[in-house]
């Protein structure tokens, strides 16, 4: 039972236990091995250490702690202590006795070093007390473990109004993992901060003056110029950083909107193509670039022609692209382009539930009802609690004259329902056919008084 139990500690607080013997575990995964390094573990260590866990997991904070007071005193290694330590400060922190977790956290750090795990701990601890100033240097320990903390530290730096700190950050950033518009709302929250934007646009042109190829630096201008709402300066800028750095692929994304505005759509076709290529810019953004040019061509119909190139070009590898598209002709009621477009997308994003409900609608509207049983039944795997799905998987099925396959359906459907009338309505109306359909009047008689006597909101 000790193996075992030991065996348990290393699994869920290994992370605790000395470098050197997690690369032992590596080597050698004899819980013997374990055992010896750990040192003797007792029984009410144990049983009080397990008590304390089935405690927190049903939300018995003070008891946990209890028990873990009994672990601590029945303790026989550094090792064990930590851990029973790093638990009491999670308790704590749930019963929001923050100096008593802090004592803990900072109990296993002194004894093991850190650890990522107690690391994370503390920062959350902190950031639930606002204590942005003490978070700091547990992110710049955190870091190492984790890159994606960089970003939270330039926040913390706006957050103690450590703006030049925090631009730098920024500016660290940018130059590793390039723009974001994350990062560029942080920059703007410091300027309106600090309401020197003037001054930044000074320093930004004397940086610009002094390299004129400097990439970063005019993009930053540009964002700022858009902020004041100098959009001639702005689109002077962004044509400035393309004469003197032909190659830049982010100015584009300040460019093709320019573009638009005056109505070139030729050279806001360039640019856009340009940004959907581009790897320096993610996804999501390049998302928002192709939402923008479908409102243009909503505006616009004669560049459909250009819009379905677009697509084409960059759409192979996310059905978000399809779904925009498809959108874009069911606004029109172009609804055979809608259900293709809809159907291309759904393939390759069969986890988007906007997309999968879309698909269904217009494939029932077409009565393609083999592929909609097909498809639903699919979603349902993925989203098994929308009820829309049963009732959409239950009207396929009704128009296969499936009807067994539909009374299932909608009879597990009905009990996903929360407050919508319309839909129950819906349901007992397809039940009704269903059982119809199968012969059976009576029960089609009874759903059908059951979705009459619902009353609709006015």
């Amino acid at each position: 039972m000790k193996q075992n139990f030991l065996h348990i500690l290393l699994i869920f607080f290994g992370i605790l236990l000395p470098k050197q013997l997690c690369a032992q575990e590596i080597k050698n995964d004899s819980i013997d091995t374990q055992s010896d390094n750990l040192g003797n573990v007792t029984d009410a260590f144990q049983e009080n250490f397990f008590e304390a866990l089935k405690q927190k997991g049903i939300e018995n904070y003070e008891l946990a702690l209890t028990a873990l007071n009994k672990a601590e005193k029945a303790a026989k290694s550094e090792e064990n202590k930590a851990v029973v330590y790093f638990e009491m400060g999670k308790n704590h922190t749930y019963l929001k006795q923050y100096a008593e977790a802090e004592e803990n956290f900072n109990k296993v750090l002194k004894s093991q070093g850190d650890r990522l795990d107690v690391l994370e701990q503390f920062y959350e601890l902190y950031y639930q007390q606002r204590e942005y100033k003490k978070s700091i240097p547990l992110v710049q320990k955190l870091i190492p473990f984790d890159e994606d903390y960089k970003e939270d530290l330039a926040n913390l730096y706006i957050l103690t109004k450590q703006y030049d700190k925090a631009l730098e950050q920024l500016d660290e950033l940018d130059q590793v993992w390039g723009e974001s518009d994350i990062r560029n709302a942080l920059r703007a929250q410091i300027y309106r901060a600090t309401g020197n934007t003037e001054g930044a646009i000074e320093n930004l042109e004397q940086k610009i003056d002094n390299n004129p190829k400097n990439e970063k630096e005019y993009l930053n201008l540009i964002f700022l110029y858009s902020e004041q709402g100098n959009k001639e300066k702005a689109f002077e800028a962004a044509k400035n950083l393309l004469k003197n750095n032909p190659k830049s692929e982010l100015v584009h994304l300040a460019l093709y909107k320019f573009y638009l505005n005056e109505g070139n759509a030729t050279e806001a076709i360039k640019s856009m193509k340009i940004v959907f290529n581009s790897e320096e810019v993610d996804k999501e953004t390049q998302y928002k670039v192709l939402g923008d040019f479908i409102q243009f061509v909503n505006e616009n119909p004669e560049y459909e022609t250009e819009l379905g190139e677009i697509v084409n070009q960059f759409s192979i590898e996310n059905g978000r692209v399809y779904e925009k598209l498809g959108d874009y002709y069911a606004a029109k009621n172009r609804k055979e382009d809608a259900l293709n477009a809809y159907e291309k997308g759904i393939v390759q994003d069969p986890d988007n539930y906007n997309l999968l409900k879309n698909t269904l609608l217009f494939q029932i509207d077409f009565k393609k009802y083999e592929a909609a049983a097909k498809l639903s039944s699919e979603g349902l795997e993925i989203f098994p609690a929308q009820p829309l799905l049963y009732l959409l998987n239950g009207v396929a099925n009704n128009g296969l004259q499936k009807s067994e396959a539909a009374i299932e359906s909608l009879e597990i459907g009905l009990d996903f329902i929360l407050e919508d009338p319309k839909m129950e309505r819906d349901f007992y109306e397809q039940l009704s056919l269903a059982h119809r359909t199968k012969g059976d009047a009576q029960k089609a008689k009874m759903y059908a008084d059951k979705a009459t006597a619902i009353i609709l909101p006015n």
